[in-house]
């Protein structure tokens, strides 16, 4: 009796290791111990290929995919999202692999409260090889927990800006973020905005602290301005958001996420400020070692 409850426990501990996982990011996507590329969302202007392929030329090993980007120039009404065909997922996979880029990430998606709706997106994560989704759809967290029990994806909670004309809105406060997902499997946590802290007026250090062990990706910005919603974004290092104390915080932590480019300025010619941005990461990275 007591061998059988002994092999039932190990058997048990095994199975809960086993939910405990997460995909990891390869160790060649990083650079200087950082998983730095782009998120799809700085090249919108054009396809998810053309996204794939920037992202490339600027230097990034990784990229973070966002819903419903255009597939086809050809056919501006086709998106690449969940959605996606096999045969559509199939190409883009393609075009990772020929271009040496990793898609890590997903989002920011809405993930419904109904399980049926919500498995389409982790189906589609398990498909792509990735690692995380990113969302802001806090109403949904127990779906979202079991999914992330079910497929092993982990899930990141994205921050926005303080908004004046919705007091309702809480995602900007990582207060907020940590009361979501501090009870939840602790494959749930935060996509760090650092912009979006800083446009809302907040120290992203101490963000990165309230959010110490629950931080999953970041989109890192460096801005003109602090405590403004219209700040745009300029290379790293050049602006107010403290991006090398950032990089120092989330190595303190021993964050292995993603870190995404997410250069909303120079929509249509952003390339060389995205690769600035990655050089940043990368020489920091160098002059720190």
């Amino acid at each position: 009796m007591r061998l059988i409850t002994l092999s039932l426990a190990v058997a048990s501990l095994l199975a809960f290791n086993k939910l405990s996982a997460e995909v990891k990011i390869p160790e060649d996507c990083k650079q200087n111990g950082f998983a730095i590329g782009c998120q799809a969302w700085t090249f919108k202007e054009f396809t998810v290929f053309e996204a794939i392929e920037k992202t490339a030329q600027a230097g990034g090993k990784v990229i973070e995919l966002f819903p419903k980007q255009k597939y086809s120039n050809e056919d501006g009404k086709l998106k690449f999202d969940h959605n996606a065909t096999a045969e559509m997922i199939e190409k883009v996979k393609a075009k990772l692999k020929e271009q040496n880029v990793v898609a890590v990430n997903y989002g920011v998606v809405d993930i419904p409260q109904d399980e049926a709706q919500a498995r389409i997106i982790f189906e589609f994560a398990k498909k792509m090889g990735l690692r995380a989704v990113t969302t802001e759809a806090e109403k949904s967290i127990d779906t979202i927990e079991k999914m992330v029990k079910e497929f092993d994806v982990m899930v990141a909670f994205h921050d926005h800006p303080k908004r004046a004309n919705n007091p309702e809105y809480k995602m900007w406060d990582p207060n907020h973020v940590l009361g979501i997902v501090k009870d939840h499997d602790k494959r749930i946590g935060a996509c760090a905005d650092i912009g979006h802290w800083v446009r809302s007026g907040l120290d992203p250090i101490d963000c990165l602290k309230i959010l110490k062990g629950r931080v999953v990706s970041s989109h890192l910005k460096d801005l003109t301005e602090f405590g403004n919603v219209d700040a745009h974004d300029i290379p790293y290092g050049t602006g107010v958001s403290k991006v090398g104390a950032v990089l120092d915080e989330l190595k303190k932590q021993g964050f292995d996420g993603n870190i995404s480019v997410e250069y909303e300025y120079n929509w249509k010619n952003n390339v060389v400020d995205a690769a600035q941005c990655i050089g940043f990461v990368r020489g920091y990275g160098a002059a720190k070692k």
